[in-house]
């Protein structure tokens, strides 16, 4: 199976975005430590969703300017539509993941900036497969 270079940048935009708001995220949750779970909890997410997707779209556009400048209006369009139909389903995973997750363990008395970060890897390796079968799936990449 050959993978394409345009997924593996995704890829590696994944893992970069994943470090930056894997820390911050920790650290946020830290912070909020003498907060309510679930105030902490979802605090942290937002807090990863703004850094996350901050530096995504700066990794996407620098990796991907030319190649757009290249493609004509229609197959943009419908390659975006299949890309953030399959962020989408991502993000519903990561969601459905690591809000749970990072609740329970900061209920359960499990140290919050550790909480943070085993949420987050567990809930992004989820979002990393979903994204990347569905980007396969749709034939984006």
């Amino acid at each position: 199976m050959r993978t394409s270079p345009q997924l593996l940048r995704i890829n590696r935009n994944f893992a970069v975005c994943f470090a930056f708001s894997a820390l911050l995220s920790a650290v946020a949750t830290q912070l909020l430590s003498g907060h309510d779970s679930h105030v902490n909890t979802t605090v942290t997410i937002i807090i990863g969703y703004v850094v996350y997707f901050a530096i995504f779209s700066v990794l996407f556009y620098r990796d991907n300017r030319t190649r757009y400048r290249q493609m004509g209006p229609d197959l943009i369009k419908r390659e975006i539509v299949k890309m953030v139909s399959s962020f989408g389903v991502g993000e519903v995973v990561y969601l459905g993941i690591r809000w749970p997750t990072l609740y329970y363990f900061l209920e359960t008395g499990v140290e919050p900036f550790v909480a943070s970060l085993v949420s987050e890897v567990i809930a992004t390796a989820c979002y990393m497969v979903a994204v990347t079968v569905f980007l396969r799936r749709t034939g984006t990449f």
